[in-house]
């Protein structure tokens, strides 16, 4: 007895899948119980795949998923379609799946996780998060037992090249995406990357298994890190901060909640219900914290539960190599259950926890402002925050500072920096927009979310 495999799609992840089967071939045999075989391979065209034998070879993908000898379908290709009706033929025929392909979790991961319960069959995608670290097994088995509360962390290594590069260079976002671009890191078209749309299908995905709720990808709120400037990054190491591209996953208890959520809903004790909040956007953290060390195309995720405490998981998120691990581990553990005549673990959605929206968020906001320098200003910034509730930790002025009389002084105009304590993120953000109009700020130079990521707020070096 074999498993059969049939893999969907010879790129650079899966070319090392390729590779990989056949290096290890005797290894996973033992780990596996039985030989893990190729039935074929799925590609557009086949002369671009020399290192792969020639009769594996398939510009028909449909017909090699519907073989009767394939027990297993491995999709590497990406994209929502061809890649879901494949992966639902596949499922529908008895075929367990594994998965790299983020994007189709994100937007319709409900769709083939119900096919695959019908079907009896396995649906893994370790390989969709954060390449080759262990992150989703542990979420979803390990951690199986607690009350998974916040997941948040670096998730996308492009962005975080380009981020390390600015700070250690100097470099302005044109400069430093350009050296990821040439060092391979970043895609001629980087869109997905730098607008943060790939780090929001994977937090889509990572609420959806931490906090039993179907999230998608339209549910992460999303911003990207093309505003970021040289000008922020010094701002931010002035506060005792570094600027990363966060996906932040959070349980939020209900009103008055002080006992673990019970039922479908999760109804806190006082009967307001939990919710959960999904959001990606680039944001200063303290240089205390771990991810803030977190250099070049690395990825990180730290993950806090009631009894288990912080967790950190830390590796290579993306390439072809780190990426064909985490498919091959996959792979391991459904030949196995296919050996054993056993399954993994079925989709958990029992909690069905609302999606809080963005606007309802407890944030803080960093704000850089060009001011006239005059009296008054200061006391018109501070009252539009004022009327919105919003409280003001720390201010400070540079520029405005040369000799002259009043109408010079105003001329040259000063900057002014403001860092809030908490509120509701549609607060701060109104505020933002009211100081837009006022006539004593000439222009909103940047805002930027400042994240304690559990840290005390004084390790900002914000307060006074």
């Amino acid at each position: 007895m074999s498993v059969r495999v049939a893999l969907l799609g010879c790129g650079t992840v899966g070319t090392e899948v390729v590779r990989l089967l056949e290096d290890q071939a005797g290894d996973l045999a033992a780990r596996v119980g039985a030989p893990i075989e190729l039935a074929g391979v799925a590609v557009r065209r086949p002369g671009r795949h020399p290192g792969v034998r020639q009769e594996l070879l398939t510009t028909d993908p449909a017909a090699l998923v519907a073989r009767d000898d394939v027990d297993v379908v491995v999709e590497v290709v990406g994209g929502i379609e061809p890649a879901r009706s494949l992966l639902l033929q596949a499922i529908k025929s008895g075929k367990s799946v594994v998965t790299a392909n983020k994007a189709l979790l994100a937007e319709d991961g409900a769709t083939l996780a119900e096919a695959a319960d019908a079907a009896g069959v396995d649906l893994y995608y370790e390989a969709s998060v954060a390449g080759a670290i262990p992150l989703l097994r542990p979420l979803r088995e390990s951690l199986a037992g607690d009350r998974i509360t916040r997941v948040a962390g670096i998730v996308n290594g492009t962005t975080n090249f380009i981020l390390s590069a600015m700070a250690t260079s100097g470099a302005g976002y044109a400069e430093a995406l350009e050296e990821a671009t040439r060092l391979g890191y970043a895609e001629a078209d980087p869109t997905a990357d730098v607008d943060g749309y790939d780090a929001a299908s994977k937090a889509a995905i990572l609420a959806t298994i931490a906090f039993h709720t179907r999230v998608t990808a339209a549910d992460v709120h999303c911003e990207g890190i093309r505003t970021v400037t040289a000008a922020d990054i010094a701002a931010a190491e002035g506060l005792g901060c570094a600027i990363k591209l966060l996906a932040i996953c959070e349980r939020v208890p209900g009103a008055g909640r002080g006992t673990a959520a019970g039922g479908a809903g999760g109804v806190g004790e006082l009967g307001a219900p939990e919710s959960v909040s999904a959001r990606v956007y680039p944001a200063m953290i303290p240089l205390s914290h771990p991810l803030a060390s977190v250099g070049e195309a690395f990825n990180a995720v730290f993950v806090e539960a009631d009894a288990a405490g912080q967790l950190m998981f830390y590796g290579q998120g993306a390439g072809g190599a780190p990426t064909a691990s985490a498919v091959l581990g996959d792979l391991v553990a459904v030949a196995r259950n296919r050996v054993g005549g056993g399954r993994g673990p079925r989709e958990s959605a029992y909690a069905s926890l609302p999606v809080r929206p963005i606007g309802d968020v407890l944030t803080r906001y960093h704000v850089s402002l060009e001011v006239a320098d005059r009296t008054g200003v200061l006391s018109a910034v501070a009252g539009e925050f004022a009327r919105r509730g919003v409280s003001i930790a720390a201010v400070r002025q540079t520029g405005g500072e040369a000799d002259g009389e009043q109408s010079a002084r105003e001329q040259q105009g000063a900057r002014l920096v403001v860092v809030t304590h908490g509120a509701p993120d549609s607060a701060l953000a109104a505020t933002v927009e009211a100081l837009a109009g006022l006539d004593v700020v000439r222009g909103v130079e940047s805002v930027l979310r400042v994240e304690g990521l559990g840290r005390p707020v004084s390790t900002l070096g914000v307060a006074g």
